[in-house]
This record gives C-alpha cells, structure tokens and sequence, in this order.
C-alpha cells in the first residue's frame, strides 16, 4: 500500500502544479482510507476477542448452573429419604419408653408362679402402673381429669344421663373409658355418665296435667 502511494507521488510531482493539488487530495484521501480500514479490521478483532470470552464465561456459567442443579436435586432426595425415615420410625423413642413396661409385666407374671402373695402382686401392678403413667405424661399425654367436671362436648363423650341427688345436673359422675390429650389435642374422648335434673312427683304430675289438659283442648 506505501509503495503505490509513494509511485502516484513520484508520478504526480512530474504533473502540472494544478494536476499536483489534485492528486495530493486524492493521495490524502486514500491514506485515510487505508487508516480507517486498518481501524476497522482492529475494532473486528476486539469484537470477536469480546465474543469469544462472552461464549467461553457462558459456557462455564451453564456448567456450573448443571452442578448446582444436580447438587440441589441429590440434596432434595437426601432429605425427603431423611423425612420418610423420620416419619416410619417417628414411634420408636415411645416404644423403647414402654419396652421396660413390657418386661416389668412379664417379671410380674413369673413372680406370680412362683409366689402367690396378694399384696406383692399388687404392689407390683401398681408400680408398673407409676411407672406407664410417667411415661405417657414424658410424651405429653395426660388423661383427662373427667370426674366431677361439667360436662364438656370438647372432652366428653356422654353415653347416658342420670338424676343423682346433690349433684349438679350435666356433671360428670362416672367415667366408663378415660379419654387422654396428646400435647393440645384430644385423641380420646372421655366415654362418661353425666347427671341430669331430678323429676319430683308433683312436677310429674304437672307435666301429667299438662298433656291431659292439651288433649282436651285439642279434642
């Protein structure tokens, strides 16, 4: 390119002083063709450089997007085999808790064939009993205290009513299956007998007069 610049300048100088002019101008004009082709292809060759690092940080990005994916999906099976373990063995702390009642019974039973004392029989029953009761309460359940309490449809399951004398009606007065709360919720109603009011003769035969007198109007 600089030496067909430096011939049409040799060639221009044999010109005429106008022709000379002219031809300068053109020679410029060439020069500055050339200088910006030489910048272009130097802007091309950054852009491209641009381009290749995008694609290559791309490309790592994607590859750790993957990672992490796999990570994040090894992970949620991990834990849900965790919960599912959790969840099928969730009883065995309580069962290991009542495994010691279990074998106290069957010592209980083997003392009775060899010893058939009354009292030692029932002490043991009743510290077996001491024991159980302690347990459930270490897992927090408690048996519902149903006796002498107003009946409550949230704790109570009423099986029959019966007039007891110095008693509130709609209180608790027997106790046929305990009911038991687990934390603050209840798992078993309490199945009870709650008393109702006491009909006296003369309200019978009230309520006697009563019918009598409605059939009579009625009739």
């Amino acid at each position: 390119m600089e030496d067909t610049i430096k011939n049409e300048q040799n060639i221009q100088n044999e010109l005429p002083k106008d022709q000379q002019e002219i031809g300068n101008n053109e020679t410029l004009k060439q020069e500055e063709k050339a200088i910006n082709f030489d910048e272009l292809e130097k802007q091309i060759k950054e852009l491209e450089d641009k381009i290749s690092e995008l694609e290559k940080n791309n490309s790592e990005l994607k590859d750790a997007f993957l990672r992490k994916a796999a990570e994040f999906e090894n992970y949620k099976k991990r834990n849900e085999n965790e919960q599912l373990i959790l969840i099928k063995y969730a009883a065995e702390p309580f069962i290991k808790s009542i495994l010691t009642v279990y074998d106290d019974l069957e010592r209980s039973l083997n003392h009775i064939k060899d010893d058939n004392s009354y009292e030692s029989l029932k002490k043991g029953l009743e510290l077996i009993y001491d024991k159980f009761t302690k347990i459930l309460e270490s897992f927090d359940i408690k048996k519902i205290d149903a006796v002498n309490q107003p009946f409550d449809v949230e704790l109570h399951d009423a099986l029959m009513q019966k007039p007891v004398e110095n008693i509130p009606p709609h209180t608790v007065i027997e106790v046929l299956e305990p009911g038991y709360i687990y934390k603050d919720k209840v798992i078993r109603h309490a199945k009870v007998i709650v008393s109702s009011e006491i009909i006296t003769e003369e309200q019978i035969r009230e309520e006697n007069t009563n019918t009598q007198n409605n059939n009579n109007h009625q009739g």
